[in-house]
């Protein structure tokens, strides 16, 4: 069992940075991974990002590429969020997630999630 604990998240004006960060309470299997969903109202659950310990692999979801940066403290057991350039599309309610990570061809990953945090708002203003 993993439990999840997330900080961060609130009021951004667009253009501006945030910065999420989620402790985990435990870690399993060679291809251990922790991640980010996010799902604004009235819209379904979004895969933002996701990083695998063992090698510090990181996928991102076509919206947030090039903006978000997904990074790890192993010491810590912590991933961090580092959302750049936020848009007003950016608000939702974000996920902190972990489980596996599994690679497939062309460069492309698979990431299950069983384990999901309670969430944090973020909310950007236009």
């Amino acid at each position: 069992q993993v439990q999840l604990v997330e900080s961060g998240g609130g009021l951004v004006q667009a253009g501006g940075s945030m910065r999420l960060s989620c402790v985990a309470s435990g870690r399993t299997g060679r291809n251990y991974a922790m991640g980010w969903f996010r799902q604004a109202p009235g819209k379904g659950r979004e895969f933002v990002a996701s990083i695998r310990w063992r090698d510090d692999a990181t996928d991102y979801g076509d919206s947030v590429k090039g903006r978000f940066n997904i990074s790890r403290d192993n010491a810590e057991n912590t991933v961090y969020l580092q959302m750049n350039s936020l848009k007003p599309e950016d608000t939702a309610v974000y996920y902190c997630t972990a489980g596996n990570m599994i690679s497939r061809s062309n460069n492309l990953y698979d990431y299950s999630a069983p384990y999901w945090g309670q969430g944090t708002q973020v909310t950007v203003s236009s």
